[in-house]
């Protein structure tokens, strides 16, 4: 279960989440950047998508202006509840769930796609949070991982990663996105990626 101290931590932190430029999305350049890194990583549209640790919901409604049927999911209320009001503004029909990303309740192979951004470092064992991921995508299905090892510390570098998959996987790619300042609003001075893992 989800440690309730966490969620308090990003139930405070709804309010002003979507100012950094890469939650909110806001910037017209930054947008678009993420918008070509999801055309460019993911099978097109249609197709089924779960986006696991949604936050406000600004790349589920992206997904959903790409055509994709979108699922998302966060443990923090008050983040399913801004990324609720984003969708509605946007007038997307979107799925949300407050749920904890590290065992999704969903059944087995439901998704075409799962995306996970900047989620996947926060939770315990790694290793079996993926495999229960890699569980719900249907056979030929694709996960993009967007994460990174942060200049406090905390994080996972993208071997450990690759490490962590489990062996049904086909191929797993890197990208390199520490040097991209399109994506961020500005420079970073730590790791930052994405992975796209595709199943046999």
């Amino acid at each position: 279960m989800p440690d309730e101290n966490a969620r308090q931590f990003w139930d405070n932190e709804a309010a002003t989440f979507d100012n950094e430029p890469d939650h909110g999305l806001r910037d017209p350049a930054v947008a678009a950047t993420w918008r070509g890194l999801l055309q460019n990583s993911l099978q097109p549209a249609p197709g089924t998508v779960l986006d696991i640790g949604c936050g406000t919901g600004s790349l589920s409604v992206m997904l959903a202006e790409l055509g994709y049927e979108v699922t998302s999911i966060d443990f923090a209320p008050k983040m399913i509840a801004r990324a609720q009001e984003k969708a509605a503004a946007a007038g997307y029909s979107i799925t949300f769930h407050v749920m904890d990303a590290a065992s999704p309740r969903f059944d087995a192979q439901q998704f075409d796609v799962i995306v996970g951004r900047h989620v996947l470092w926060a939770l315990p064992d790694t290793s079996r949070v993926l495999q229960r991921w890699i569980e719900l995508l249907k056979p030929g299905g694709q996960m993009l991982l967007i994460e990174g090892f942060w200049h406090t510390g905390g994080g996972l570098y993208a071997q450990q990663i690759l490490d962590a998959l489990p062996t049904s996987v086909a191929t797993a790619s890197v990208q390199d996105l520490s040097d991209r300042d399109e994506f961020w609003g500005g420079p970073v001075n730590d790791e930052r990626y994405a992975i796209t893992i595709q199943l046999v």
